[in-house]
């Protein structure tokens, strides 16, 4: 039966038609036609070989190994560049918010740029998410990074984002100048 179903298309007309009867007939020979097209196959091409390899040589095979493993390695602590010169600075009015679900929208812990809240996170508009600041007057070189956004209406102003609603509340408003560093 095994051999009918290997020779059925080739002495035949084949079809697709013929093809899914065969397949509905007898799905675990067709399974073993298939298995064998592919064993077959592979044991009639030949491998590929390297024109200048040598018996014996395991460099290429050495190489492509270590090229398969590096995507597997960690990156490493990369080293930590100092922040030149700020680019320019600006004095902008700075307020300060906390994670309340009637400061902010109804993910309340994430920010803008989809990043969790913590310490040394701002909210402004006016500058790109990722834009690093400084606020050396009441925060000395803690180095703050914009990943929020503010309501629409609020264009040049900072938001600070603290821990506690009592810390923003004491906060209050300020204007600050900050010194802003390019990306």
């Amino acid at each position: 039966m095994v051999f009918e179903v290997i020779l059925f298309p080739l002495m035949t007309n084949f079809s697709i038609a013929k093809l899914r009867k065969m397949i509905k007939k007898s799905p675990a020979e067709f399974a073993l036609l298939v298995l064998m097209a592919i064993v077959l196959g592979y044991g009639l091409v030949p491998a590929p070989a390297m024109a200048d390899e040598k018996p014996g040589d395991t460099s290429y095979t050495t190489l492509q190994i270590a090229a398969m493993t590096n995507g597997l390695k960690p990156y490493g602590a990369l080293p930590v560049s100092d922040l030149r010169g700020p680019t320019y600075t600006i004095t902008v009015p700075a307020t300060a918010y906390n994670s309340e679900v009637g400061q902010c929208d109804d993910t309340p812990f994430i920010t803008a740029s989809g990043t969790t809240v913590r310490p040394g996170v701002i909210a402004a508009n006016f500058l790109p998410i990722g834009t690093k600041i400084k606020i050396p007057k009441y925060y000395g070189d803690q180095v703050f990074t914009v990943e929020d956004r503010m309501n629409a209406r609020y264009d040049k102003r900072i938001d600070i984002w603290m821990t506690k609603h009592s810390d923003a509340i004491a906060w209050g408003i300020h204007n600050v100048e900050i010194e802003v560093y390019k990306n």
